[in-house]
């Protein structure tokens, strides 16, 4: 509780006094020149449980903050600029509207005394958008039910969505005439790292497991539906949105053209929930080249169709929706494999996330995957991939040497005794006569060379075992080296070769 403390001095002087924030928290103090200012103020304290009241600057009490000609509340300021917004769709109007209503509407605007106020387009400043994103981070429990939210809290990329409306409409007001703010107070915010969470993360699947859920799926067209996401990398949207028209089979390249996706409609459209509008990006109107089992599959798919029919058709001959697809065909087909040992259980999207992998693992260069995927900047592809990219290191290094023609360094050759022995008995496998016996063999660094023999490869550049003898006419490879794109040339004499 705040106490009242008379001093005399010169002049009678009332200094109200508590612990700030209660017991272990700082002594703090103001003066009064009178009992009655002095006990307004204690009650102030006791009722803000000790702390500073909101607004009170310390020395000089309540302080008003100058009026901003032509301001105007934020939600009225921010829905005039989503309804003025032009080149946008429908349901992007709505959704800016409902992010206003939902989520912008937690703005408020603390003065430097420490006071709350409705907030304003101009009265924003660096520390309220801070305030905001914490308090969409945090959430808002329900206080009546553990466990339970009011609002729950906002994952990382939605916080930068909204956050990037939010940075817009304030930028309106500083281009506004007459201007109403001078700087963006959103220009500076740390936002949350949109990397930090893991519930989104990508799945890649190998040939093997696609095949493990393909086969689970039992409807013909569910399962031509997918095979044509993981073989073209296109999105859900895309490719069920794909007209005979678009289609090119009987080129030297065969290829299908994206210019539309499916866009959510505005609610109660009486046209339905979906309908075809333009594709994601500018970018993402591209041409696809189609396999030659691509290009036979839609062959079968296209067949007496008319030039406006959809490609991709449910069984009942209706258009695919995502959530159909996903709970009656992807979902159980996935729960199937991993019954069976699949340990992944990847989202339909991931099948576009694992296109790309076979691609980078096919050396396919990353601006040729930007132009397939339909991605608006190769910095999307390089952001979302690079670590898929970093196992072509030695393939990149490789390459660099062999564009230089500078041979690597060779280290002194030194006599080492072998650990461990294996046999080798050419091509056609280990022999089973090898003795086991220690030899003596050196170990060099080696250039190699691109060669083939006996369906048999080497490592490009690694330690190599050279055995004291030699003859000519076998190509062997040590015992447990990986297989890779170039070979040495290793002739022994002795049929079974032992090395580490």
């Amino acid at each position: 509780m705040a106490t009242i403390r008379r001093r005399e001095d010169r002049t009678a002087i009332y200094q109200v006094r508590w612990l700030q924030g209660g017991r272990g928290g700082s002594w703090e103090s103001e003066p009064f020149g009178d009992d009655d200012s002095a006990d307004a103020f204690r009650k102030l304290v006791d009722a803000h449980v000790q702390q500073w009241p909101y607004g009170w600057v310390k020395g000089h009490g309540f302080v008003e903050e100058t009026p901003i000609p032509g301001d105007a509340p934020f939600e009225t300021w921010a829905a005039r600029y989503i309804d003025r917004l032009t080149g946008i769709e429908d349901r992007t109007r709505e959704d800016y509207h409902r992010d206003l209503r939902i989520h912008l509407s937690l703005l408020r605007h603390t003065d430097a005394a420490g006071r709350e106020h409705p907030a304003t387009i101009g009265n924003l400043t660096q520390d309220d958008i801070s305030d905001w994103v914490r308090a969409e981070e945090k959430g808002d429990p329900d206080p009546a039910a553990k466990g339970k939210w009011l609002r729950r809290p906002a994952d990382p990329k939605s916080i930068a969505n909204r956050h990037g409306l939010l940075f817009c409409i304030v930028q309106a007001a500083i281009d506004a005439t007459p201007q109403l703010r001078t700087t963006n107070c959103c220009k500076k915010t740390r936002l949350p790292r949109t990397d930090d969470g893991i519930d989104e993360e990508m799945t890649f699947l190998e040939r093997d497991e696609y095949q493990r859920i393909a086969a689970e799926i039992t409807d013909p067209d569910a399962r031509a539906l997918a095979d044509w996401l993981v073989g073209t990398g296109m999105r859900f949207g895309e490719a069920t949105a794909l007209q005979v028209r678009d289609l090119t089979l009987t080129s030297d390249r065969p290829t299908a053209s994206i210019q539309r996706a499916w866009k959510k409609a505005e609610k109660g459209s009486a046209a339905g929930a979906f309908y075809p509008g333009p594709p994601k990006t500018k970018k993402a109107r591209r041409l696809v080249a189609l396999s030659p089992v691509q290009v036979e599959m839609a062959r079968k798919l296209v067949a007496v169709r008319k030039p406006t029919d959809f490609v991709f058709r449910a069984r009942m001959g209706g258009e695919w929706r995502h959530a159909n697809f996903y709970n009656r065909k992807w979902k159980p087909a996935v729960a199937e494999a991993v019954k069976k040992g699949l340990p992944k259980a990847p989202r339909i999207h991931d099948l576009r996330h694992t296109h790309v992998a076979w691609l980078i693992g096919a050396n396919v260069p990353l601006p040729a995957i930007q132009l397939r995927l339909g991605h608006e900047s190769i910095q999307t592809t390089v952001d979302r991939y690079e670590h898929l990219v970093r196992a072509l290191d030695d393939d990149i290094t490789a390459a660099v040497e062999a564009a230089l023609g500078v041979p690597a360094p060779r280290a002194a050759p030194r006599s080492v005794q072998s650990a461990q022995w294996g046999c080798w008995g050419g091509s056609s496998g280990p022999s089973q006569s090898c003795v086991r016996r220690p030899v003596r063999v050196i170990w060099v660094r080696t250039r190699l060379m691109s060669a083939q023999s006996d369906g048999l490869m080497c490592p490009s550049r690694t330690n190599m075992v050279i055995c004291p003898r030699f003859s000519t006419g076998r190509t062997l490879c040590p015992v447990g080296m990986s297989v890779s794109a170039t070979i040495l040339n290793c002739a022994l004499a002795d049929p079974c070769v032992s090395a580490i």
